[in-house]
């Protein structure tokens, strides 16, 4: 006796669509679909296709499957082991165990057919249901009292967590069709354990079903490659998570490298699925996860890496990467760097920077007539802790002028509390500390002066208008060629090639009114809302290319 075999009824006259079962879905027909899914799982001599259509079964011959056709056959009733049970006592003759797999519930996958044999054979349970949790408020046909409706939510009538059976999958032990009490262990009544589907177990039962299937179908995998740690700042998760958020209609993973863990904590607090880099390779993990279009934000690639990923049939994009991998992209965007004119393949300049959401409806700064208010901000992570170094330059010129400081640290900043006892130290209350703010833009509302680092930061506070001096964290960053008096900003140096002279005399500089309104006058020009949308365009195009 074998051990399981499996089942798909395809009885064409319960179709809630008229040919549903031999119409195509995503390129391929419900049938096909479920006997691709069935293939994967048992030979063909093991699978048996239960229908009323000849079409159906000349299909099934084709593809070597075995089919039990009766033109008048026709389901009655949901319980579809009842409907069945002929056949299946007859195959309790030759097998222990069935699955009944539904063509109407095209998202289940093999993956998911082997996960649910799995568990169904370690339970010892006799029969195993596909099940979806659904949260919902039940109300009574002729109606409720309005106190139900305020009063009800946590009482008998509230809304409640309810199991509902997907018709996708069922495996139950066929001996018990043969009425065999010893087939159960002698345990008395069948025991039935639930399979979780959820986001896989929409049933076709209209066309409304049809078409949200087909388009879960048609997704494509993108996965996001990401790095975020002290020494590089946390620019990277933000764009990735901001671009990932545009991308609706595909899935998304992140994969974090293997020294990310803050990247791993940003992302993980927005929902996203997230894979750390195993033991191995990163190109190993990437891979893994079969993807449509990889999207480095890493800085520099490797050959080797971008060699692999090629290989392996991916399409790529790649941000800021001026590594050796980079020529093996199939695009790359450098909106920091502005080398050149952009091709086909490199897109470069500041047309290319993605300016978040919160910028888009923030208020944008007047020229003011004297600088009221200083913001100081230096990233996510500002390893350096060049925050505190600022402030104490900053703060006894501010305190004479009566400028307010306001100073804005990232979830990132190892030194929050040094920080923090530093503002109680100097006793200013126009002297405010910012950890971890979710509304930069708000922080900017308001400031006529800023004093930052050579990233992102550069190109929002240009958008809300906001003149500034700039110190570059490092070598590469000060190679972020935005950061000039053309785009108002007075670029300063590296940080630990500038003495603390310097910064003040560039600071008291840049109070002057003149030379403020110069820098602001400039920013008055710029405008960065439509580059999202071009980025993302150019993604996009890139994963629904035709493969040549």
């Amino acid at each position: 006796m074998k051990e399981r075999c499996i089942v798909i009824p395809a009885i064409k006259k319960n179709a809630v669509i008229p040919d549903q079962l031999v119409k195509r879905l995503a390129g391929v027909t419900l049938m096909e679909r479920a006997l691709n899914t069935a293939r994967a799982c048992a030979p063909g001599e093991d699978i048996v296709v239960l229908t009323d259509s000849q079409e159906i079964s000349l299909i099934c011959e084709r593809a070597g499957v075995r089919h039990s056709w009766n033109r008048d056959l026709r389901f009655t009733s949901l319980d579809i082991v009842g409907e069945m049970r002929g056949l299946l006592e007859n195959l309790s003759r030759d097998y222990e165990h069935c699955l009944i797999l539904r063509a109407s519930c095209p998202l289940l996958t093999w993956v998911d057919m082997e996960d649910a044999w799995r568990r169904y054979r370690e339970s010892g349970a006799d029969s195993l249901v596909t099940v979806r949790s659904v949260r919902q408020r039940i109300w009574r046909a002729q109606g409720d009292s309005m106190e139900s409706l305020l009063e009800g939510a946590g009482g008998d009538d509230g809304e409640r967590s309810y199991l509902v059976e997907s018709r996708a999958l069922i495996i139950l032990r066929l001996a018990l069709l043969r009425g065999d009490a010893t087939a159960a262990g002698g345990r008395g009544p069948w025991r039935v354990i639930p399979y979780f589907l959820d986001e896989r177990a929409i049933e076709i039962q209209n066309y409304q079903d049809w078409w949200i299937c087909e388009r879960l179908l048609e997704r494509r995998h993108v996965v996001f490659v990401v790095a975020g740690y002290p020494a590089i700042d946390m620019g990277h998760i933000f764009r990735a998570l901001m671009l990932a958020h545009e991308i609706t209609s595909h899935k998304i993973t992140f994969v974090c490298t293997r020294e990310s863990e803050l990247a791993v904590e940003s992302v993980a607090r927005k929902d996203y699925r997230v894979v750390r880099q195993g033991d191995g390779e990163l190109a190993d993990t990437v891979l893994a996860l079969r993807p449509d279009l990889v999207v480095n934000d890493i800085l520099d690639t490797g050959a080797a890496y971008m060699e692999r990923l090629r290989a392996g049939g991916v399409r790529c994009v790649n941000f800021e990467d001026e590594g050796p991998g980079a020529p093996l992209a199939d695009l790359v965007i450098n909106a920091l760097y502005e080398r050149g004119a952009s091709t086909e393949r490199l897109r470069c300049g500041p047309d290319y920077f993605c300016l978040r959401d919160e910028f888009l409806n923030a208020r944008r700064n007047p020229l003011r007539p004297q600088t009221r208010t200083v913001l100081v901000t230096f990233g996510g992570t500002d390893h350096s802790d060049a925050t505190r170094r600022v402030l104490d330059i900053i703060e006894p010129i501010c305190r004479a002028f009566g400028i307010a400081i306001r100073v804005v640290a990232g979830p990132g900043y190892a030194h929050k509390e040094s920080t923090e006892a530093r503002v109680r130290e100097l006793g200013n209350p126009l002297l405010e500390f910012t950890w971890a703010t979710n509304v930069m833009s708000r922080m900017m509302e308001g400031a006529d002066l800023a004093i930052c680092s050579a990233g992102r930061t550069v190109y929002e506070l240009a958008h809300m208008r906001v003149p500034g001096m700039v110190l570059a964290h490092h070598e590469r960053e000060a190679r972020h060629a935005f950061a000039r008096p053309r785009n108002g900003f007075a670029f300063v140096g590296i940080l630990d090639r500038v003495d603390d002279t310097r910064i003040r005399n560039v600071f008291l500089a840049l109070l002057k009114q003149e030379r403020r309104a110069r820098y602001w006058e400039r920013q008055d020009r710029l405008d960065f809302t439509a580059n999202k949308a071009r980025v993302v365009g150019l993604m996009q195009d890139l994963l629904e290319k035709e493969d040549a």
